[in-house]
């Protein structure tokens, strides 16, 4: 692992900004959940994972209760693990379809994971503060990853996180024409491209809103866009999916489109 990804990392473990966060994630810890009585849990900040050289960066909103914040690792030990990283294996992002704990020989390739916010929130709703205070990191975090082109961002919180990211380097004045939308994707100011998708939690994976092969093709798209130069204008072409038709969503200035926004 890259030395400035050991000490942010390290940074990211010892935090403890926001009381609310702490005080949760150690009481889940201490009262766990029925099931994993006789394991311990993490309970604390959890850090990013995944290959620094990655195109591909996955944001989420925030460690689950009883998957990371008691595995300590992102997407482990849940349903919407469960559910994602047979995907990423599927699309050639991961060795291996499951991922239950640290040291299970899960390896990433071309892609790595992180979140808006690295504490497990109550009910899942972080506050505007606690992302705030989680943003230094994920500036950092995004700095690093210097072969970074694609961003694919599960759900309306990790979408947003990104763009104020761009904000906050001066990249970008207003989110407006950047709408969520399940498989829109935008060129972004800082030379990249923004992939939306509904988050794989159980809400929305065990009501259909978001199927194994809605997933799927969110990586083949985004394995694609790595390829897309953003230099130049973007066509129906550059994005296109194979086997799905061309996209209607390529544009090199982004515009508000009535396509069904979602959240997570």
């Amino acid at each position: 692992m890259a030395s400035w990804l050991v000490e942010l990392n390290r940074e990211v473990v010892a935090c403890r900004q926001c009381p609310r966060l702490v005080e949760h994630c150690q009481t889940v810890a201490r009262e766990k959940r029925r099931a994993y009585r006789d394991q311990e849990y993490w309970g604390k900040p959890v850090p990013g994972f995944g290959d620094s050289n990655g195109r591909v960066l996955i944001l989420g909103l925030a460690p689950g209760a009883h998957g990371s914040n008691r595995t300590g690792r992102p997407f482990t030990g849940d349903g919407s693990g469960y559910f994602m990283y047979p995907v990423l294996h599927r699309a050639g992002f991961a060795s291996q379809p499951t991922a239950t704990h640290i040291g299970d020989g899960l390896a990433l390739h071309d892609l790595y994971i992180t979140a808006a916010v690295r504490c497990a929130p109550p009910q899942n709703k972080p506050t505007p503060q606690e992302i705030r205070n989680c943003s230094a990191f994920l500036d950092r975090e995004i700095a690093g990853l210097k072969r970074m082109k694609v961003v694919v961002a599960l759900g309306k919180i990790g979408f947003d996180a990104y763009l104020d990211y761009l904000k906050r380097q001066g990249l970008l004045r207003s989110k407006a024409p950047y709408v969520f939308s399940h498989g829109a994707h935008y060129p972004t100011p800082d030379g990249r491209i923004l992939l939306a998708s509904y988050h794989p939690s159980l809400q929305n994976t065990q009501t259909g809103k978001l199927t194994e092969e809605m997933f799927f093709e969110i990586f083949q798209q985004a394995r694609q866009l790595c390829n897309v130069d953003t230099s130049q204008p973007l066509t129906a072409e550059d994005t296109e999916v194979p086997g799905r038709g061309k996209s209607a969503r390529a544009s090199r200035k982004p515009k508000r489109r009535r396509a069904g926004a979602g959240s997570s």
